[in-house]
């Protein structure tokens, strides 16, 4: 008789375990099939749209040195839908100007990025707009 309870309870708990999964499937195919319309009403307006081309811009501007004000140091990105791109950033102070370019990819720097770059990347990425404003990047 004890068997039979425990060969139950592991029955009723696989077929409960089959019914989440099943539900779980329905509701993914579910936002994949809206995803799929959201692309093709987006496609009809906009035409083709190529994932690799550059789509996401962001402009972060930034005082890098105590010696300059004016925000006249910053970090541009230019990311593709794949998240992959580069950062540019420009460190501006009294005598001289260094200008650093670095890879991303998939939304992460190769190398790693300073804070300003990783806002700038950020930015890019939401959508945010050109002109980035300070804000503290998310972790």
């Amino acid at each position: 008789m004890l068997v039979t309870v425990v060969e139950m309870a592991g029955v009723l708990t696989g077929a409960t375990g089959v019914a989440v999964g099943l539900i779980a499937l329905r509701t993914a195919r579910r936002s994949v099939r809206e995803c799929l319309d959201v692309l093709a009403r987006r496609a009809s307006v906009e035409g083709r749209v190529d994932s690799r081309a550059i789509r996401d811009v962001a402009l972060y501007r930034y005082d890098a040195l105590d010696e300059m004000t004016g925000r006249l140091s910053f970090s541009v990105a230019l990311i593709n839908g794949f998240g992959d791109g580069i950062v540019l950033t420009s460190i501006n102070g009294r005598t001289e100007t260094r200008t650093y370019a670095r890879a991303v990819h998939g939304g992460k720097g190769v190398q790693p990025l300073s804070p300003e770059e990783e806002h700038a990347v950020w930015a890019a990425r939401l959508g945010i707009g050109p002109e980035a404003e300070p804000h503290r990047v998310p972790r």
